[in-house]
């Protein structure tokens, strides 16, 4: 994301990371349409909208104003919100216990917020969208667990993206990007960017992240973002964001929160 907004618009960015991640996946829709049955047809097409569509953008406009580290650090929040999107939408049985993960998760929430140097409502607002894309993906996780629990993750994936391929095509063509000077080294460089950020970073990764969540707790799978910030913060660090101690202190607090809510009984 970092490389690909240097030269083009977040919408760009976004839409070329939809586009590819589509075009990767379009052989495998093929048959996947036929397997999969009509009454979910609707489900898949809502997963992709508001697990990946919706959020590349959000993300995508973030991170014009926010460093990409601490949009990493708070997208360590989505098993809160997966546990809360499970409490008050799907009826999922709660116990003090996830109630003071999600309390502590939220003190590390605040913490972030005033770590920030310069405290302003634009960076707050533009903060919130990453919040928003870690509420939507919360929702699709519990909704895959839920509802699509019996069709394989290369067709939900596959499916979900072949429908957002037109969409993504009509706004890269509604923006001009078809008409960059792609003999310039740095258009390149950001489209190549945010190709690679289509194919690895959503395409597979969505493939992988749905097998979880089918082959593991709801929860679990949501724990991937244990990873996130560290994986957001090296690269932070290597684009020359400054990372204060009580931002790492923030996301530790968030982590133990992640932690008190996933700790198994004994």
């Amino acid at each position: 994301m970092k490389e690909g907004l240097t030269v083009l618009s977040p919408y760009q960015v976004a839409s070329m990371r939809m586009l590819f991640a589509g075009l990767v996946l379009l052989p495998f829709a093929f048959s996947a349409f036929k397997k999969i049955p009509k009454e979910k047809m609707g489900l898949v097409l809502i997963s992709g909208i508001i697990g990946n569509f919706i959020p590349a953008y959000l993300f995508c406009i973030a991170e014009t104003k926010i460093d990409s580290a601490l949009a990493g650090i708070l997208n360590s929040l989505t098993p809160l919100f997966t546990i809360l999107v499970g409490l008050f939408f799907f009826k999922l049985p709660s116990n003090n216990k996830k109630l003071a993960g999600v309390l502590v998760g939220f003190i590390g929430l605040c913490l972030l917020i005033v770590s920030g140097k310069n405290i302003s409502f634009e960076n707050l607002s533009y903060a919130s969208l990453v919040l928003m894309a870690t509420f939507l993906y919360g929702l699709n996780v519990n909704m895959v667990g839920k509802f699509l629990q019996n069709i394989r993750a290369l067709d939900i994936a596959s499916v979900a993206f072949a429908f957002l391929i037109v969409p993504s095509l009509l706004h890269l063509y509604s923006t001009g990007f078809f008409n960059l000077n792609f003999k310039d080294p740095s258009n390149i460089n950001a489209s190549l960017s945010s190709i690679c950020l289509g194919v690895v970073g959503t395409s597979i990764s969505s493939i992988l992240f749905y097998m979880l969540i089918k082959r593991s707790s709801i929860v679990f799978a949501s724990m991937v973002t244990y990873g996130i910030p560290i994986v957001a913060v090296a690269w932070g660090i290597y684009f020359g964001e400054t990372i204060s101690l009580l931002q790492v202190g923030s996301l530790l607090i968030i982590l133990l929160g992640v932690y008190i809510v996933n700790k198994p009984r004994h």
